[in-house]
């Protein structure tokens, strides 16, 4: 059936050759070359005989198209049955390489920010390999500047003037000694630090010294010595003003304070420990961070490179249609289609780029590079790795990990150490209290005195108002709010957990459909444009396999990306892993 059709179809084309053949006597038609005309004429009569009958495996590429396909969509036009999973480093490697010049025959309408052609290589069952040499460090140019309060006041202190392609390894690196974030965990350590000490001041006695140097005139001396020579009475002493000397050293100690000193000082220890803890989650959070804005980055330069395939595959029905136009064998009506189509192409690879410009730029504030260097992904998009561990096991992980839940045990061991100390102040408390005095007179004949005293002192603030248990009270609610909190923390985790481990399971699966959907549209935009170049399809069909194509690439890249993203997710849920040291490093 198929061969008389062929036949019949073959006819028909010989009538039409004749009838062009007669026509090329007019001189409107002696712009056109006979020979072009004859080849798209035997050409589509050719390719309508090749129409496959029994399926895809029997088709032969260099034979049945009658228009070269720029795009490298062909590439996957191989049975699914013997197409592995596409590797996705190439495809976004080749979306950059510009197609051959003999085909680049698109029309001068086609504008787009840029004109290089996407194309799909031949699948791969392998995965994208990695990197056979460690990482290079990293750049000190892209460390920020020096002085934290500077503001650029020219243009120039803010023009791009580097581009710096980094790997994950190196953002990652960046973002542990750049990032504003971790610098203020960090001043809050030392700060509590500080406060340990002052607390453990405590343990050691305070020494105190006064001395004064003091000159004084009496004014009844001075009385006394013009009553004397009025009276010419001699005086038994001979100056009128007199210079001394006063000083004193006391140590105090409290040899018992209730159990307030040692409250204080472990609340203290506590709060150093949270602060270490506190340390350790904003460290997770910009690596979690950094992770996540790294590969938004990569899914921005996968949407730019689907639509940079969108553009030439709609370039290259645009010219189909034209061709087709021209030699009588399409309509006006099929033109029109396509230019709206590659308008529409192009509209959504100005947006690709714009969002990959933002994507740049987010990850440029993350990690807090300096103010003239934009950072692109080095990586290639492939699955980060696999989760080792079932979930009941990461939930148990989890629990055991999650700096937050330490952190309000040891905010509700804070409030209770804090609770002791202030109702130990109306506790009875015993001072030990050692005293030196001396004392000396320049103008007389006397040697300098001096004497001790030891006191022993029992302090007792009997009544106070009732202040220190209503603190008390207080901070028996705040390890009420601390228990609470810690119970809230506890179910969050879990229910975090188990999202991002079920988002990896099915993003994992993803993946393999996907990698389908681009191979059957792949096959599906084939036999598409075949049918288009015979004439017996239409260019609403060739548009919707493009379309479907684009977005089953599309699909694609998004499932590997969302499979990375939720295995970060995860990463971050469980945190400290595999090691479980991780303040270690900070």
């Amino acid at each position: 059936m198929v061969l008389s059709w062929s036949s019949e179809l073959l006819n028909n084309h010989r009538q039409h050759l004749t009838q062009l053949k007669a026509m090329l006597s007019f001189p409107k038609w002696m712009t056109f070359s006979t020979g072009i005309l004859a080849f798209v004429i035997y050409g589509a009569s050719v390719n309508a005989q090749m129409i496959p009958t029994a399926g895809p495996s029997q088709v032969n590429l260099e034979s049945s198209e009658l228009f070269p396909v720029p795009s490298k969509a062909a590439d996957l036009m191989e049975p699914p049955e013997t197409t592995p999973v596409p590797r996705v480093s190439e495809m976004l490697k080749l979306a950059q390489e510009p197609s051959p010049s003999n085909t680049q025959q698109t029309s001068p309408q086609q504008t787009s920010p840029q004109q290089t052609s996407p194309q799909t290589p031949q699948p791969s069952s392998q995965s994208a390999p990695g990197n056979a040499y460690p990482p290079p460090p990293v750049p000190p140019y892209l460390n920020p500047g020096a002085n934290p309060l500077l503001i650029p006041n020219s243009p120039n202190q803010v023009d791009i003037g580097r581009v710096q392609p980094i790997t994950l390894e190196q953002a990652v690196e960046l973002a542990i000694n750049n990032n504003e974030e971790i610098k203020q965990a960090r001043f809050a350590l030392q700060r509590a630090g500080a406060q340990l000490r002052e607390a453990q001041s405590l343990q050691f006695p305070t020494v105190n010294t006064n001395f004064d140097f003091e000159r004084q005139s009496d004014p009844s001396i001075d009385q006394s010595r013009q009553r004397a020579n009025e009276n010419n009475v001699p005086l038994d002493f001979n100056f009128l003003a007199q210079t001394t000397n006063n000083g004193q050293i006391e140590l105090n100690y409290n040899v018992y304070s209730a159990g307030e000193r040692p409250a204080r000082i472990l609340a203290a220890r506590k709060e150093v420990n949270r602060n270490q803890l506190e340390v350790e989650r904003v460290a997770e959070e910009v690596r979690f961070n950094t992770t996540e804005a790294y590969y938004l980055l990569q899914r921005a330069d996968a949407q730019v490179a689907i639509a940079q395939a969108a553009v030439e595959d709609a370039s290259v029905s645009l010219r189909d249609a034209r061709l087709l136009e021209q030699a009588g064998l399409g309509t006006r009506f099929s033109v029109l289609q396509a230019e709206v189509d590659l308008a529409r192409a192009n509209q959504d690879l100005t947006r690709a780029i714009a969002d990959q410009r933002t994507a740049r730029r987010r990850l440029a504030q993350v990690l807090n590079v300096g103010q003239t260097i934009e950072l692109t992904a080095a990586d290639e998009i492939r699955e980060a790795g696999t989760w080792p561990i079932s979930l009941e096991q990461t939930i148990v992980q989890a629990y055991h990990n999650r700096a937050e839940l330490e952190q309000q045990i040891l905010q509700r061991e804070i409030y209770q150490q804090t609770s002791y100390a202030e109702l130990a102040s109306v506790k009875p408390q015993v001072d030990f209290i050692a005293r030196y005095l001396y004392t000396d007179t320049f103008e007389d004949r006397l040697s300098v005195a001096d004497g001790y005293a030891f006191i022993a002192r029992l302090r007792w603030l009997i009544f106070d108002g009732g202040r220190a248990e209503a603190r008390a009270r207080q901070n028996y609610r705040n390890m009420d709010i601390a228990n609470a909190e810690f119970a809230r923390l506890r179910n969050e985790i879990r229910f975090n957990v188990e999202q991002a481990y079920y988002d990896l399971i099915a993003n994992q699966e993803n993946i393999q459909t996907a990698n389908t959907n681009v191979i059957t549209a792949t096959e599906s935009l084939r036999l598409a444009r075949l049918r288009f170049q015979a004439g017996v399809g239409t260019q609403i069909d060739v548009i919707n396999s493009q379309r479907d194509l684009t977005q089953a690439r599309s699909d694609y890249l998004q499932a590997v990306i969302d499979y990375n993203r939720s295995l970060n997710q995860l990463q971050r849920q469980v945190s400290n892993w595999p090691a479980n040291n991780l303040f270690d490093k900070f």
